[in-house]
C-alpha cells in the first residue's frame, strides 16, 4: 500500500462539525457527528474515481460531494472465496476477502467503543455492491515509517497503549492481513486501522496471544457484554451466523486471558485506563 492509500479513511468524530480547506484544494471534514457522515458516504456525488495504489485488490480512490462537502473515500468492492488460497509459501483453508468485512469492522468496532476504525458504508457503485470508507485526514506515516524512524512520539505510552489496543482488536476479528500499510499514524499520534477485507475467519483461536500484555478497562469491560445477540444486532448481514459466534468464541478466549493474566501479575500490571 503506498503513501497515497495511506492517507485512507478516518471516521466516527462525534460531536459538532466544521469544515476546513485541505490539501489541493479538497473540502475536508476536521469533525463531523456519525450520522452526517453516514449520509455523505451513502447519498453524496461521485466526482472522479481513480485508483488507489497499492494493493491486489483493485480498490479506488474517489472523491465525493453532496453540494457542501468534498471528501475522499475508499470504494472496495473484492467478494472472493476459495476452497484453497496459496500465496508463496502461504496456503489457507476456506479463504475470503469481501468488503463486506470492512462495513462488519466499523460497525463492531462501535460496538465495543473502538473509535480507531474507520467508518464504511455498503452502497452500490457502478451496479456492484461496495463498501464505501471515510478516507483518513491529516495521515503523518503508517506503521512501516514509523518503525524505520525508531519512534514512539510525544506520548510513548499513549503510543504503546493504541497498539495493544490494535492487538487484541486483530485477535477478535482474526485478522489475517495486518500489515504495516494499514496501520496509519495521524499527526496527533492516533493509531487508525484500515482494510478489513481479510478479517473474520471462523477459527476459534488465537493467533498470538503472546503480543497480548495489557488491556484497555473499558475495552476488556464491553469485550464482556457482549453477546450473541448483540454482535447480530450491530452488524446485520456484513456478517453470516458462523462469522459472529466465532467472533464470540475469541472473545471468551481473550477474556479468559486477560484474567488469568490478572490473576496471575495483578491488575496494575495488566489493565491501563483509555482517555
Amino acid at each position: 500500500m503506498d503513501l497515497t492509500r495511506r492517507a485512507v479513511m478516518v471516521g466516527l468524530v462525534a460531536g459538532l462539525g466544521f469544515v476546513a480547506i485541505g490539501a489541493a484544494g479538497q473540502t475536508t471534514s476536521a469533525s463531523l457527528a456519525p450520522d452526517a457522515m453516514e449520509a455523505f458516504l451513502l447519498k453524496a456525488r461521485v466526482l472522479e474515481v481513480r485508483d488507489a495504489g497499492g494493493g491486489v485488490t483493485n480498490s479506488r480512490r474517489a472523491r465525493f460531494s453532496d453540494g457542501q462537502l468534498t471528501h475522499d473515500v475508499h470504494i472496495q468492492s473484492v467478494d472472493v472465496a476459495k476452497p484453497v488460497f496459496e500465496a508463496g509459501a502461504h496456503t489457507e483453508i476456506n479463504f475470503k476477502d469481501s468488503y463486506r468485512y470492512n462495513i462488519a469492522g466499523y460497525r463492531l468496532a462501535r460496538l465495543i467503543g473502538l473509535s480507531q476504525v474507520p467508518m464504511s458504508v455498503e452502497r452500490s457503485i457502478n451496479g456492484k455492491l461496495s463498501a464505501v470508507t471515510w478516507w483518513v485526514d491529516d495521515v503523518q506515516m503508517d506503521e512501516k515509517e514509523r518503525l524505520k524512524r525508531q519512534t514512539m512520539g510525544p506520548n510513548p505510552t499513549r503510543t504503546s497503549n493504541q497498539i495493544q489496543v490494535m492487538r487484541i482488536w486483530d485477535e477478535l476479528i482474526q485478522n489475517r492481513d495486518r500489515n504495516q500499510g494499514n496501520v496509519l499514524w495521524t499527526s496527533d499520534w492516533t493509531l487508525w486501522l484500515i482494510d478489513h477485507t481479510r478479517a473474520f475467519r471462523v477459527s476459534k483461536t488465537l493467533l498470538k496471544p503472546e503480543q497480548l500484555v495489557r488491556c484497555e478497562r473499558g475495552l476488556l469491560d464491553r469485550l464482556r457484554a457482549l453477546t450473541e445477540q448483540s454482535i447480530a444486532d450491530a452488524v446485520g448481514d456484513s456478517l453470516n451466523k458462523e462469522e459472529r459466534r466465532a467472533v464470540l468464541a475469541r472473545r471468551d478466549l481473550l477474556v479468559k486471558y486477560f484474567d488469568d493474566r490478572i490473576a496471575r501479575l495483578g491488575e496494575a500490571a495488566v489493565i491501563f485506563v483509555g482517555e
